[in-house]
């Protein structure tokens, strides 16, 4: 990955966040990482811990951010949750898988767009 895409992933990550944030979302997580992958952000909602996978893009040419979330990425999602939790003990009695959206138009204010509970 170039240092450009790093820097468009992270203003993404940090455009969800603020996003997160502002919906009443409590986050507790960034970029949490084990040897299998990472998991963007986990938060709170309520009673409810989400895990989040942000997907930045500059463009619609090859789809909108979220379709990038493939079957094979909510699978390994699901995965790392399993291990967050185990690692960090943290019990929940629901959890959801959310995917942030954000588009970066050439001018203008980033498009966040939250799908809750995009998968299972």
């Amino acid at each position: 990955m170039t240092k450009r895409n790093q820097a468009i992933g992270g203003y993404g990550e940090r455009c969800a966040v603020r996003h997160l944030i502002e919906a009443g979302l409590r986050p507790v997580a960034r970029n949490w990482r084990c040897r299998t992958g990472e998991i963007d952000i986990i938060a709170w909602d309520g009673p409810v811990l989400a895990f989040c996978e942000v997907k930045t893009r500059r463009t619609t040419t090859f789809g909108s951010p979220a379709e990038a979330v493939v079957p094979r990425k909510a699978r390994r999602l699901r995965r790392l949750a399993a291990a967050w939790l185990a690692a960090t003990g943290t019990t929940a009695d629901e959890v959801r898988f959310d995917v942030i959206s954000v588009l970066l138009p050439r001018l203008g204010r980033a498009r966040v767009e939250h799908v809750k509970d995009a998968f299972r």
